[in-house]
C-alpha cells in the first residue's frame, strides 16, 4: 500500500510530499520546498528510506530543500530537463520574488524525467505525465493503483497554474489540463499549493 503525507513549507506555502510503500518503507520526496534538514527529520521519524527527489517543475519555491536532502541521503534529483534553465537561476528568481538576497546553488538534474514514461520504486509504478504550460518542463506524478496525482502548479483546487510568465504557455496548459481531466473522477489531486481536490470535483467547474 502506498501512503503519503504533506508538509507546507517555505515562504510561498508550498506543499512538499513524502510518499512511501508501507511495507518496504521506500520513499520519495516530492518538491522539497524548504529546510532539507527538517524534511530529513520527518523521513527519519517515519523510518522511511528515501530513493529519490521528484520535482514537479523548476520554480525555486519547490526546490529550496532539494540539495540538502540529496546530500543527506545521497539520492538523485529527478526532474524534466526542460526546466533546467529555472534550476540554474533559482537564486536570482528567489531574490526577485522574495525581495531579499537568497543564496542557493544551481541544481543538477540527475535523472531527466522528460526521457521517461514510468518510474519504478520498489513495487510501485509511477506514471510520468508531461504537462507543460505553467513551465516547459512541468510534470505530474500519477500512482494508477491508488489513483493519486501530484499535479504541481498545473491544477489546484478550483484553480489552474498561471501562464503569464515569459516561458509559460496558455495553449500548452489547456492541453495538459485535458490530459489530467481524462483520469478517473475519483483520482485524488495533490497540488503544489493549497488543499487537495479530485478530478471529479474539477470536472464540475
Amino acid at each position: 500500500m502506498t501512503k503519503w503525507r504533506s508538509m507546507v513549507l517555505g515562504p510561498l506555502a508550498t506543499n512538499c510530499y513524502l510518499v512511501w510503500e508501507e511495507t518496504s518503507r521506500k520513499a520519495l520526496v516530492i518538491d522539497p520546498a524548504d529546510d532539507g534538514e527538517f524534511i530529513a527529520s520527518e523521513l527519519a521519524a517515519q523510518q522511511l528510506i528515501p530513493q529519490g527527489i521528484l520535482l514537479t517543475h523548476g520554480h525555486f519555491d519547490h526546490v529550496l530543500g532539494a540539495l540538502a536532502v540529496k546530500l543527506i541521503y545521497q539520492v538523485p534529483i529527478m526532474a524534466s530537463g526542460k526546466d533546467e534553465f529555472l534550476l540554474n537561476k533559482g537564486a536570482q528568481s528567489a531574490t526577485y520574488w522574495l525581495k531579499q538576497k537568497i543564496e542557493m546553488p544551481p541544481l543538477k538534474i540527475d535523472v531527466d524525467l522528460n526521457q521517461k514514461e514510468i518510474l519504478e520504486i520498489g513495487e510501485s509504478q509511477i506514471h510520468i505525465f508531461k504537462i507543460p504550460g505553467h513551465t516547459p518542463g512541468s510534470i505530474g506524478f500519477y500512482w494508477p493503483k491508488e489513483k493519486l496525482l501530484f499535479s504541481g502548479d498545473t491544477l489546484f483546487y478550483h484553480s489552474i497554474g498561471r501562464t503569464d510568465l515569459s516561458y509559460s504557455s496558455k495553449d500548452d496548459l489547456e492541453l495538459s489540463l485535458d490530459k489530467i481531466l481524462d483520469l478517473p473522477s475519483e483520482t485524488i489531486v495533490l497540488p503544489g499549493h493549497g488543499e487537495p481536490t479530485t478530478i471529479g470535483e474539477e470536472k464540475r467547474l
